[in-house]
């Protein structure tokens, strides 16, 4: 049984939302679709997201949701009508149509909670590597490869890739990496961050350069590739 959030701003709740989630075991807990969730995100295994309605505005939020990282997959909730308007802008992992039946539910939570648990394995800080798709980050011996080529990184370059694949999908300012990679007591600009930035995409290469996307007038995240539609809305600078 999977703890699941519903984000929706319906007084009708799930049996509007989605009525096939209603006729499932899981522990479904229903909160306003608002910025304000950021917050106090609560323990969840997957976010369900109302975009039926305001189209604009569930946009707007699941951006906002999936640039912050909340830890756990996101579906966007939609009618057939709606489908058009969502894209690879809205950062969600899934869409699923409000006229789903209880198995087709079923399964795209599975499948979700499923994918999201592998990434979080295989990235688990504590067994040293971190592995990304083609790329393998050693902490052991400061090494990492790309589809076996090892990429010829300063210490520096090394820890920033590290940190951002750590946290994959989230967000930081550049402030944040500052502070994180190069410590309390350096007096540098954040423009180092930049800097840095744009010797790590060169080292990586044209094809996977976008897996550190920029989020503009915020800052940097690491995008796992893979070939997903999602890597068109990361920029590069």
């Amino acid at each position: 049984m999977a703890r699941v959030l519903l984000l929706t701003n319906s007084q009708g709740a799930s049996a509007e939302v989605l009525p096939a989630l209603g006729l499932l075991q899981h522990h479904v807990r229903i909160l306003a679709a608002e910025a304000s969730i950021l917050i106090d995100v609560p323990e969840m295994d997957l976010l369900f997201l109302d975009a039926r309605r305001d189209l604009p505005a569930a946009k707007s939020l699941s951006r906002l949701l999936t640039s912050t990282g909340v830890g756990s997959p996101v579906i966007a909730v939609t009618t057939e009508g709606g489908l058009s308007a969502i894209s690879a802008e809205w950062g969600v992992d899934d869409v699923i149509l409000d006229t789903a039946g209880p198995a087709e539910v079923e399964a795209r939570i599975r499948i979700a909670i499923g994918e999201h648990t592998a990434i979080l394995k295989a990235q688990d800080p504590h067994s040293g590597e971190i592995r990304t798709g083609d790329i393998a980050i050693d902490e052991n011996s400061y090494t990492a490869k790309v589809r076996g080529r090892s990429l010829d990184l300063t210490f520096k370059e090394f820890e920033l890739l590290k940190y951002l694949a750590q946290h994959p999908g989230r967000v930081f300012t550049r402030a944040q990496l500052l502070q994180e990679i190069w410590g309390y007591d350096y007096f540098g600009g954040t423009r180092t961050v930049d800097v840095h930035i744009r010797r790590l995409r060169a080292k990586l290469g044209p094809e996977f350069e976008s897996i550190i996307g920029t989020v503009r007038n915020v800052g940097y995240r690491f995008t796992l590739p893979t070939n997903k539609e999602s890597h068109l809305q990361e920029r590069v600078q």
